[in-house]
């Protein structure tokens, strides 16, 4: 397997104006185009946080789209990407909102 189609989960949490601004919707859309799993969901601090997993070129992909682009309404103050580690097999199927 090349380096490149390694599969790996990271957990992430998302601080700014991430919320009531169609985020996840956007997030879990990002994901699916990827062809990541996991999941995405709003937190009771006013953050998102989930996890993402897939192969290591896309799941960077993704953390870049986080960092710097998100919903066309939100304002991403920082992103916090935590727990990274390598998987052999994909622990989701799908990508969710989780409510």
């Amino acid at each position: 397997m090349a380096e490149g189609d390694t599969l790996i989960s990271v957990d992430y949490e998302i601080l700014g104006k991430v919320q009531g601004v169609f985020f996840c919707k956007y997030t879990q859309a990002e994901g699916k185009k990827l062809g990541l799993v996991g999941w995405v969901q709003n937190t009771d601090q006013s953050t998102l946080q989930g996890q993402l997993q897939g192969p290591i070129s896309k799941v960077r992909h993704m953390q870049e789209w986080r960092e710097k682009r998100g919903s066309p309404k939100s304002h991403i103050n920082r992103a916090n990407f935590n727990n990274e580690k390598v998987i052999l097999n994909l622990d989701y199927s799908d990508f969710q909102i989780i409510k």
